[in-house]
């Protein structure tokens, strides 16, 4: 997440129904390197979100800005008219499904590492098995 969700609660459709929760996020995500471009060049695309009702409401919860977080939606174009009566377009992912990518980082599961992050295979102690242990 490039920056922390901002949840706000609008009146719903019909005057009977509960306010509605909407939230509102960013999400970086780094575009894949082309043969044109280095890898020292890093191509970033920020992709803005919102995420309604209880899904909303977990999201801000649960996410805070660098949080790694999975999404799948559909794009959805609005306009509006700014305070300067000049029409403005905006594009946003609306969020139907998210998922959590990474472990709480205060996680004590023996497979994490200290920070709540999985373990590297590399940083695991191992033993070298001789001849005689092997089974075959």
């Amino acid at each position: 997440m490039a920056r922390d969700p901002e949840i706000k609660y609008v009146q719903a459709a019909t005057q009977t129904a509960e306010p509605l929760a909407v939230c509102r996020f960013t999400v970086a995500v780094e575009r894949p390197y082309s043969k044109n471009r280095k890898e020292s060049d890093p191509a970033v695309d920020f992709i803005n979100c919102v995420c309604f009702g209880k899904r909303g409401e977990n999201i801000g919860q649960y996410f805070r800005k660098g949080n790694r977080i999975a999404v799948t939606g559909r794009l959805q174009v609005s306009n509006y008219i700014d305070q300067q009566n000049i029409k403005k377009y905006s594009t946003d992912v609306v969020i139907e499904t998210f998922e959590f990518c990474e472990t709480k980082t205060n996680s004590k599961n023996p497979a994490n590492g200290e920070n709540g992050e999985a373990a590297e295979y590399n940083d695991m102690p191992y033993e070298e098995a001789g001849d005689e242990t092997l089974p075959f």
